[in-house]
């Protein structure tokens, strides 16, 4: 955090939004985005720095520190607008599936496929990023994404199709660990084999974890 004690500073956190990475012209945000990528998904989070994000993307220091503030700005920045991208793929793509199982199904084939095809990111979010710091952040929250997902989970437990001797959360948090740590393996494994194309067995897994009947 930037700010000094007697509150003198160009930017407040609070006050950075992804508009931020937006107000910058096109090329710069560009460059910024691949350079934000390429140190924090390789790099030790507390020892990379804005100089090496500033050098990388041929952006003045100053550039950086005034619409961001700090490299944590910087980063979640530029995730919140990734993982936005996530979402908003994963609402054009329910769009006419009515079935409560295959939209789960879709909903996982998607941020496997999102991850494979973006594995930056996903070092970022799953490796490298110190979650203790992000969770800190708004950034965090995800409200759309989640939301979503908790609306299909909550109709499946009304419906009486999924558990509901647990908050749709749980169920949310069983789907999400998932994710999570099949992508930590595959790149440990040197990302052989494609991760989405498990998304289907993995899937029948994790329904008859959460269903009433076992996947009956």
């Amino acid at each position: 955090m930037v700010a000094s004690k007697n509150r003198q500073k160009i930017v407040s956190e609070k006050d950075i939004t992804k508009n931020d990475s937006l107000s910058l012209r096109p090329e710069v945000s560009k460059r910024l985005e691949e350079a934000v990528l390429d140190i924090f998904s390789n790099s030790d989070f507390h020892k990379a720095n804005i100089r090496d994000v500033a050098k990388a993307a041929g952006v003045s220091f100053s550039t950086i520190y005034k619409h961001f503030g700090s490299k944590e700005q910087l980063v979640f920045t530029f995730v919140d607008i990734w993982l936005s991208k996530l979402t908003e793929r994963i609402v054009d793509h329910l769009q006419g599936i009515e079935n409560l199982k295959e939209k789960l199904r879709k909903v996982l084939w998607l941020q496997l496929d999102y991850y494979e095809r973006n594995p930056h990111l996903g070092r970022i979010i799953f490796m490298t990023l110190p979650m203790a710091t992000w969770m800190a952040d708004e950034t965090f929250e995800q409200k759309k994404m989640i939301t979503l997902y908790l609306d299909v989970l909550k109709k499946g437990q009304e419906e009486g199709v999924l558990n509901s001797k647990v908050r749709a959360g749980i169920l949310l948090d069983f789907m999400m660990g998932l994710v999570q740590r099949s992508f930590v393996m595959w790149v440990k494994r040197g990302g052989e084999g494609s991760l989405a194309a498990q998304a289907n067995e993995l899937f029948e897994i994790v329904w008859c974890g959460i269903t009433v009947s076992g996947g009956d």
